[in-house]
């Protein structure tokens, strides 16, 4: 059976960019994700479609082709009150506000956008809201061990 929207897919995979390992489970246990819900970025998973089990495969994607085009759109000044009195209110947990550092808003309809902190001033934090391999170069190496 290949792998089609709605399968569920238990592979190994490992992501690089910039010669720098991002992910690697190869080392450990498998992942499963179900193709066509949103579980693995969208452009990767384009790249499972009409796999089998048993493939081992690696793909030398280009700047944006694994994760989009950086936006410089999706780069936003807020006001520091957004972020709470005590600064920490929607901060990814277990993290401060700092530079390079990683923010999670919940929005109105229940979902979360994640960004980086890019500049924190007096009254304003900088934030991107791109995925942080938007616009680079990816290595994504994948190893298919079942679909159901």
């Amino acid at each position: 059976m290949s792998a089609h929207p709605g399968s569920v897919v238990t592979l190994h995979y490992r992501l690089e960019c910039g010669g720098q390992e991002i992910v690697n489970t190869f080392d450990g246990g498998p992942e499963t994700f179900t193709l066509g819900v949103g579980e693995l970025e969208a452009r990767l998973e384009a790249l499972l479609l009409g796999r089998n089990a048993g493939d081992h495969l690696t793909y030398e994607l280009g700047p944006g082709e694994a994760f989009g085009a950086h936006d410089p759109t999706l780069i936003h000044s807020l006001p520091r009150s957004d972020f709470g009195a005590n600064l920490g209110a929607n901060l990814t947990a277990g993290t401060e506000l700092m530079v390079e550092g990683g923010v999670e808003f919940t929005l109105p309809n229940g979902q979360t956008l994640a960004g980086t902190v890019l500049e924190i001033d007096a009254d304003h934090v900088r934030v991107d809201f791109n995925h942080p391999l938007a616009g680079l170069p990816v290595i994504f190496e994948v190893k298919i061990l079942a679909i159901d």
